[in-house]
């Protein structure tokens, strides 16, 4: 299939004027809409939307290639736009976004069309083929200049091909690149990194794990002559072939923003040397690298669906009750008993989701079963004396939780050990029998023994939580702080994931005071870059004003970019903003039920005008300081 035609004229819109990122997506989607490849605008635009929150499908050199494999996709097309005057599009660059693909694929398709376009992404790396994309007056002759190009590449690939055929394995290093939904940033990296290899005169080999699979399989011959391995990966890929070469793993971006960095690591020794785990097969390596807070992000992402869907849905319940309901408060009436049943349902799902994708990180799919049993474990509180659990008094909680994924998982690779030396006739009874059935029973033992300890553990805990009183502003000055030290790392999330888990104790005071503290972040850039003109240029001034809207909607993140070019007067700066609207929040009592959601979710927030007062002051602390410290900018 030909990108020619998945693209034609009626989704193509040349000279267009976008003032924002949303807008740009907006018109794409409406030209997708015209060409009749989508069956529904605002599912499609979901996709879109949800794989921009990723990683921003800017990729620099002015282009960007959002896309979204989608139920809503009827039959796989492209939509495509040049913005002469550009647009902010968050690309990893920094530089506006000018000439637009957007890919729409159907689920569960086959790979003719997604080979195209991998192709389209390859081509884009030519910079005199997207001067004359830009260049082009009409969309037919946009359309010939990509046929042409089209027809000249698969010319070349198929010399290309011929040639390679005649020769032996040569590649100096390979590579393999992948990203969650493999249509354009695994191609694009791939891309790079070979182009960059052949201009170093260091032959590159590069396999994408592409959505239609993986392409360009590295072969044993090859990876045993190579110097080394890179992974530039987003996602986990097949790894135990790779042991005992010298290794790094990067993010995908990494692969298309620094080829030639990570090339040279290789050439001049200075990549690690891979070590597989014993018994680790190519699906199921669990290398030490993947590392503690991989598993536990991969539980926490998962999970914290349920808790935000749920927690809103039981908030909902109380405020459609009647207020006199007593006892009852909450499900006194059918309509408020009923959001808080469904509520319920899905926040009870909480602790064996998080449980069952630790497990599944640490030891692929059989840890699900046996992770997920943990989970139910640890909420029901169950003990051998009491295997019902109809006299606990305290439940293992979060914390239990938390406990039992990482536990079911390495249940998982000692039976994975134990049973490797069974025939091999027994191999498929493994996954389906074996594993589950061992691993349960284990599960439940550790459990069973282990389940009074964490219930008082986590009963103590709450307890003293509920019980801190005035002293509890320390929390939320610390909690609050720590959204703001790395604003998405590893203190920012160990302050959420704590609130988070706290919840599903009746604990909502330190929640609010972590959302308050992730919230001031982007609002004190925003501030100062508003007030405070001559400290900022005016590229900065105009992406300043897109953390209102960050801020309030609780994305710390939109802070990084400024905090990477002056650390040392941004982040001290929202340290102490987010810290102040912490401890505010905290000495308010407020409380807040739903784990995200920022200024949208403020019917879940219990005495909220404190709470918007508590976030409005730290802003403003945050925001003088940072104003007063830094220097204005030279003229």
């Amino acid at each position: 299939m030909k990108i020619t035609e998945l693209l034609d004229v009626r989704a193509i819109d040349l000279n267009v004027s976008v003032a924002s990122k949303e807008e740009a997506i907006d018109h794409l989607v409406d030209l997708m809409d015209k060409s009749g490849k989508i069956s529904d605008k605002a599912a499609y635009k979901k996709g879109i939307l949800a794989r921009e929150a990723q990683t921003s499908t800017g990729i620099g050199e002015g282009i960007a290639i959002p896309h979204a494999q989608v139920a809503a996709v009827k039959k796989a097309g492209l939509a495509s736009m040049t913005v002469p005057d550009g647009v902010d599009y968050d690309s990893l660059d920094g530089q506006p976004a000018k000439l637009f693909f957007m890919i729409a694929a159907p689920e569960g398709a086959g790979n003719v069309h997604l080979q195209a376009l991998a192709k389209l992404s390859m081509l884009l790396m030519n910079e005199e083929f997207r001067t004359r994309l830009m260049a082009a007056k009409t969309p037919e002759e946009f359309l010939s200049i990509i046929d042409d190009e089209e027809s000249k590449r698969d010319a070349e690939e198929a010399a290309q091909k011929a040639e390679e055929e005649k020769k032996t394995t040569g590649y100096k290093v390979l590579a393999v690149t992948a990203c969650p939904t493999g249509i354009a940033h695994t191609f694009m990296a791939a891309e790079n990194l070979t182009k960059a290899g052949e201009a170093m005169g260091y032959p590159l080999k590069a396999e994408t794990n592409g959505s239609e699979g993986v392409g360009n399989a590295l072969t044993p011959e090859e990876i045993a002559a190579a110097d080394g391995i890179i992974i530039a990966a987003d996602k986990n890929v097949e790894m135990a072939r790779f042991d005992g070469k010298p290794l790094i793993s990067v993010p995908v971006t990494e692969g298309i923003r620094h080829p030639e960095e990570l090339i040279n690591k290789i050439r001049n020794g200075q990549a690690p040397i891979y070590h597989a785990e014993e018994g680790a097969t190519a699906s199921t390596d669990s290398s030490k690298a993947q590392g503690f807070y991989k598993h536990l992000m991969n539980g926490v992402s998962h999970m914290l669906p349920f808790v935000v869907a749920g927690g809103i849905l039981i908030a909902i319940a109380f405020l459609v009750d009647d207020k006199n309901a007593g006892a009852n408060f909450g499900s006194s009436t059918p309509l408020a008993a009923w959001f808080k049943a469904i509520g319920g349902v899905a926040f009870d799902m909480m602790l064996p989701i998080l449980s069952g994708f630790i497990a599944m990180s640490i030891a692929d799919r059989p840890g699900l079963a046996v992770g997920f049993v943990g989970g139910l474990l640890a909420k029901s509180g169950a003990t051998f004396a009491d295997p019902f659990a109809t006299k606990v008094s305290a439940t293992p909680g979060f914390l239990g939780a938390l406990l039992y994924g990482f536990v079911a998982g390495w249940i998982i690779l000692l039976l994975k050990k134990a049973l490797k030396g069974l025939p091999k006739s027994l191999e498929g009874v493994k996954p389906i029998l074996l594993y589950p059935l061992l691993g349960v029973a284990l599960m439940g033992v550790f459990a069973s023994a282990v389940n009074p300890i964490m219930g008082v553990i986590n009963g103590g805990l709450t307890s003293f939580l509920n019980g801190l009183g005035k002293y509890g502003i320390i929390l939320g000055i610390v909690a609050g702080g720590m959204m703001s030290i790395d604003m998405g790392g590893p203190f920012n999330k160990a302050a959420y994931v704590t609130a988070t888990g706290l919840l599903a104790s009746g604990n909502y005071t330190l929640m609010a005071s972590v959302m308050a503290g992730g919230m001031v972040p982007p609002l004190v850039i925003a501030l100062s870059t508003t007030f405070f003109k001559d400290k900022w240029t005016e590229e900065e001034r105009n992406a300043g004003l897109v953390n209102y809207v960050m801020g309030l909607s609780f994305i710390s993140e939109g802070a990084i970019p400024f905090a990477a070019n002056d650390p040392v007067h941004v982040i001290p700066s929202c340290v102490l903003g987010s810290a102040i609207a912490g401890g505010l929040s905290m000495a308010f009592n407020c409380t807040l039920r739903a784990p995200h959601g920022g200024i949208f979710v403020i019917a879940t927030i219990g005495n909220w005008p404190l709470y918007l007062a508590s976030i409005a002051i730290g802003s403003v602390v945050g925001a003088l300081v940072l104003s007063f410290w830094k220097k204005p900018l030279e003229k």
